[in-house]
């Protein structure tokens, strides 16, 4: 992939890291559910939330990455085609 998807204004950032500490954080819980035994059913539905809460991720990741490169970035419509070229691929990817 060639683009570069990180957030340029700090609020956009702020909100991405607080995001990726909290999944961090619902991964330990997965993990410490493991180790203590935890119904299954406990298990699946921490999966679960570790799923939607990457998945909110990646959706807001997208939303940011399009605004700036497609919607407010200086680019030509062959550099704008490109792009979302490489994001329609790499959402077929991520959706598999």
């Amino acid at each position: 992939y060639g683009g570069v998807i990180v957030p340029h204004s700090p609020e956009d950032k702020k909100r991405a890291l607080s995001r990726v500490r909290r999944i961090r954080g619902q991964v330990e819980a997965l993990e410490r559910a493991l180790e203590s035994g935890e119904p299954c059913m406990t298990i699946l539905q921490q999966i679960a939330s570790i799923r939607g809460a990457a998945n909110g991720l990646m959706g807001e990741m997208v939303e940011i990455h399009l605004q700036d490169e497609l919607v407010s970035g200086d680019t030509t419509p062959d550099q704008r085609a490109a792009r979302m070229a490489e994001v329609g691929h790499l959402l077929r990817s991520y959706l598999k």
